[in-house]
This record gives structure tokens, C-alpha cells and sequence, in this order.
């Protein structure tokens, strides 16, 4: 065979030019000053209703907003209130989750705007309402993992995405902070926002700083940013960081706490360049305390804790027992600062931290998780999505993602929340199924999953009491008796998804007394 030439490829004379298809582009691109860049490219919008008229957004579409504002958020409650003034209906809307601040969506759903909720998890009278029967159609819930893989397969397709950013530039580069201005308003890590950034077919940014560009660094990049609209004020600071997250005093969670420390380290896994989890209540948060004397007697260090960062993982951090910080998002003052300052703070994306269709999902490398619950069942299944009421109450979050991906996953949790037990024989709602549960931790004892049982003798070796799941429960029924049956009706109000999309649960309308 004689040498290759270029004239031997099919139909080679008919393409351009090396160079040439890029000629009036990208030379052009880059020799332009940044003023005519701006005046070229700037996505700034003069409104949030030009911004929704820009998206084309129009009835039975999909629209998503992110909860890194928490109790402070301004801009879902201002982005729709636009949309039911336009005369928009039958949307489904699909946050990240919802809070008590958003309990103006009451009258959007009954008006019409409103047709269907898929979110991670709700609270306050919203909640309420939808779990008396507010709703034509069930909420559908999904974990943090469980969402991104939704957005990622199309399961849920977001037609427009309404992401408040507390700094961004004129091309649409967004964070959660700012080096260039600080107005007040700081979310720290948007884990949440990027995959709905990267997926949706539209993305209006609502900000109340523009800084100069390059906005860097960058939790959202100006490629996935259609539109860009300031506004006056996007949240309020009091109740998006609200300080610190202090450690709790309550002796039983730091009985609790110190039981938990006691388990991790009594099973093997407190050996150096271990990674971890904390949940974000107090006797999960507590825990904290209790393992860093461990460590500094064992001069260990983890390798990276994982997921929604507090001030007491901040600590840690800093005092050289954490190398890195992986933030999906930042739940107080201090870990949004460390995020600024801190080179080996990264803030992640929902589907790097949990997605089960990422092959690199963090969640994966997990060696410890410290999770709580509202109540766990005899079977190890946990609930943290309804009330012992049966009222909507809370959220998946990334409860049963830490779960599945970690090792060592542990529950902890009271016997009895005054005279409500949480110890039961079965949870109203199971959000994380008891196959990846495995230790119960209550001030009264410790119950380890008959699934595990080399781990139950590793703990009873070095030193650790257990009894079994159904023994607690049995602890909790004699302390408080066994409470009257929640009434439901038929009406299904809420479908709980595991994370790989199949449902695992219903939530039923509560029966009016």
C-alpha cells in the first residue's frame, strides 16, 4: 500500500479551507474590545416579566427555581406573582425544595398557575395545605440525587429555570458571593442551580449585584445563562445565613452524639484519610465534637467531608483535621466564607454529589454518613418527610443518597420526641428503605441491621451494647404508649421516589378532625 494521502478522503475538496469556516467568528470575537463585547452580548433584561416573555415561557410548562436561599428567598415568591399577573397556567413548578416562605404558592395553585409540584421536600402551611388536599395532582418528591437524575435522563425536562444569584456579570457568570461587591446577600455554594442550569432549555439569572466581568470564580457559567434581570433584592440575608450553626446543648442529643462517635470509631472506620457526612440536626451535628478529640488522639485526618457544610465542618477544616470540603451547599456564615477563602473548599453540583447516574458520584467514596430522622421502624426504614401527624414536614434532601453510597451509615435519633415515639413498628412515609441503614443510635441504646451482623460483633468486640431495633421500639411504646392511628382518606397527595426514580411510597391526604 503506497503512503496515505489527504485527496484519498472522500469529498476532501469540498470542505472549507483550514481556518476559513472560523474566520468571521472567532478572529473576529476575540480581536473586539470588551465595550463592544458588552454592547453585543450583555443578557441583562430590563424586567422579570421581559425575562419570562423572552423565555417563551407559556401554559403547562415546566419551571424550576433552587433553595439556597432557604427562609430568605425573595425570588420564587417574585417570579411567579409576574407569571399569574401575565395570565400563565397549568405549570408544573419544580424547585430544589420549599420552605415556609413560599406560602403565597397557595393562592397560584388554587388560581391555576400552578398544576403540579415535583421538589425534594416542603414545609409550613404550603405543606399544610397540600397535605389536607390542596392539590388536583400529587407532589412528586425526590432526594437531591434523585433530582439531578431526573433532570440528567429527562425524566424532568425544565423548560425555563429562574436561578436567583447573589453576584453575576452582564454575560451571565454567577455565584453564590462576590469578591468584587458585598451586598449582604450570600448563599455560598449553588450545587442545586447547576444542573438546572445545564439542562434547562432556558436560564434567567435574578440578581441584585452585577459585578464587572469576568465574575470569577463561577458557580454557574454564562453558557448556560440565557437572560439576566436585576433586581432590588433577591433575599434577605436573616433568613438565608442566619450565623453559625452552634452546637447543641440538650444533654440527650449529646448523649446521643457521643454514642454515635463512640460507634464509628468501635467499628474500624476512624483510621486516617476517612471521609464523612454529617446531617444537619443537632445530635448529627454534635457528633463532630466528640470525633475530633478522637482524632486528635489518634492523629488522624479525613480525607473530605461531603454535602451540606456547617460552621463545625468549618472547624474541623481549619484546625488541619479535614483536608477538603466538598459543598453541595453551605448552611451557615461560616462555611459560605470558607468557600471564599478557602482553596480547598469546592463547591459541587447536585449530580457529582449524588446522582446515581453519575459514575463519579461523591456519595460513592463515602465511608461514614450521620444522619437523623423523624422516625425510623423496626425494619431500619426511615422517614423524614412526614410528621407523626402525617403532615408534610420536611425533605429527602440527600438522606437516602448518603445512605446507599457510604459504608457506615448511621441513624440518629431520639426513642421519643416528648410523647410522640420515633423508635415504631412501621414510619408513616419511608424515604430511605431499611436494606441501607445500618445502626440505630438513641440515647437509650444501640440496634445495628440484622444485615449486618459482622458489623454488630466488630461493635460488641470493642466494647459497644446492642439490642435490637425492635427492643427500642418496645422501650419507646412503654414510655409513652402507643399513639392514636393518623386518619387518612383515599386522595393520594404526595408520590415519594426513591432515587432512581421508582416510587417507594405514598403520602395520603390527612383526614380533616
Amino acid at each position: 500500500m503506497g503512503p496515505f494521502k489527504l485527496n484519498d478522503i472522500p469529498h476532501i475538496n469540498e470542505l472549507p479551507a483550514i481556518g476559513e469556516e472560523f474566520r468571521d467568528t472567532k478572529i473576529e470575537k476575540h480581536t473586539s474590545s470588551l465595550k463592544e463585547r458588552s454592547e453585543k452580548s450583555s443578557k441583562l433584561l430590563p424586567s422579570i416579566r421581559e425575562a419570562i416573555i423572552a423565555t417563551g415561557l407559556r401554559d403547562g410548562m415546566t419551571i424550576s427555581f433552587h433553595h439556597h436561599f432557604r427562609n430568605g428567598d425573595y425570588v420564587l415568591n417574585m417570579v411567579m406573582d409576574e407569571i399569574a399577573a401575565m395570565g400563565i397556567k397549568n405549570l408544573t413548578l419544580a424547585p430544589s425544595s420549599l420552605l415556609e416562605i413560599h406560602e403565597p404558592l397557595i393562592e397560584h395553585i388554587k388560581n391555576g398557575v400552578i398544576k403540579r409540584i415535583e421538589t425534594s421536600g416542603m414545609r409550613g402551611e404550603l405543606a399544610t395545605a397540600i397535605s389536607h388536599g390542596l392539590m388536583e395532582y400529587p407532589v412528586v418528591f425526590r432526594s437531591h440525587g434523585g433530582r439531578a437524575y431526573a433532570i440528567e435522563t429527562r425524566r424532568m425536562r425544565i423548560d425555563v429555570a429562574f436561578l436567583g444569584a447573589p453576584s453575576c456579570d452582564p454575560f451571565g457568570n454567577a455565584n453564590g458571593y462576590s469578591r468584587e461587591n458585598d451586598n449582604g446577600v450570600i448563599c455560598g455554594s449553588m450545587g442545586y442551580a447547576k444542573c438546572d442550569a445545564q439542562y434547562a432549555n432556558k436560564v434567567v439569572i435574578i440578581t441584585d449585584n452585577i459585578v464587572p466581568f469576568p465574575n470569577a470564580p463561577f458557580g454557574i457559567p454564562e453558557s448556560d445563562v440565557d437572560f439576566i434581570v436585576e433586581v432590588d433584592k433577591i433575599g434577605d440575608p436573616s433568613g438565608i445565613m442566619s450565623g453559625a450553626t452552634r452546637y447543641t446543648k440538650n444533654p440527650k442529643e449529646l448523649i446521643i452524639a457521643e454514642c454515635a462517635a463512640n460507634v464509628i470509631e468501635a467499628s474500624g472506620k476512624l483510621t486516617d484519610g476517612f471521609s464523612i457526612q454529617m446531617g444537619t440536626g443537632g445530635a448529627s451535628l454534635a457528633v463532630t465534637r466528640f470525633l475530633e478529640s478522637k482524632m486528635q488522639q489518634k492523629g488522624i485526618k479525613a480525607s473530605f467531608a461531603l454535602g451540606g457544610i456547617t460552621g463545625s465542618m468549618v472547624s474541623l477544616f481549619e484546625k488541619g483535621l479535614i483536608k477538603k470540603l466538598l459543598d453541595v451547599q453551605s448552611f451557615d456564615l461560616d462555611a459560605a466564607r470558607s468557600l471564599i477563602n478557602n482553596r480547598f473548599h469546592q463547591q459541587i453540583s447536585a449530580s457529582y454529589y449524588a446522582s446515581p447516574g453519575n459514575p463519579g458520584s461523591a456519595v460513592n467514596q463515602l465511608d461514614i454518613v450521620v444522619l437523623s430522622a423523624l422516625e425510623i421502624d423496626t425494619d431500619f426504614n426511615v422517614n423524614v418527610l412526614t410528621g407523626s401527624d402525617g403532615v408534610i414536614r420536611g425533605a429527602i434532601g440527600g438522606h437516602c443518597d448518603t445512605a446507599a453510597g457510604a459504608s457506615l451509615t448511621i441513624v440518629v435519633c431520639p426513642l421519643c420526641r416528648g410523647r410522640i415515639p420515633t423508635i415504631v413498628k412501621s414510619v408513616n412515609t419511608i424515604t430511605t428503605p431499611g436494606k441501607t441503614v445500618d445502626v440505630i443510635v438513641t440515647e437509650q441504646g444501640v440496634a445495628v441491621n440484622p444485615r449486618r451482623p459482622e458489623l454488630e460483633e466488630t461493635l460488641r468486640k470493642n466494647g459497644i451494647e446492642v439490642c435490637s431495633s425492635q427492643e427500642l421500639q418496645e422501650k419507646a411504646e412503654k414510655m409513652v404508649g402507643i399513639p392514636k392511628p393518623i386518619r387518612y382518606t383515599d386522595k393520594i397527595v404526595g408520590i415519594v421516589t426513591y432515587r432512581d426514580g421508582s416510587v417507594i411510597d405514598v403520602i395520603r391526604q390527612v383526614e380533616e378532625e
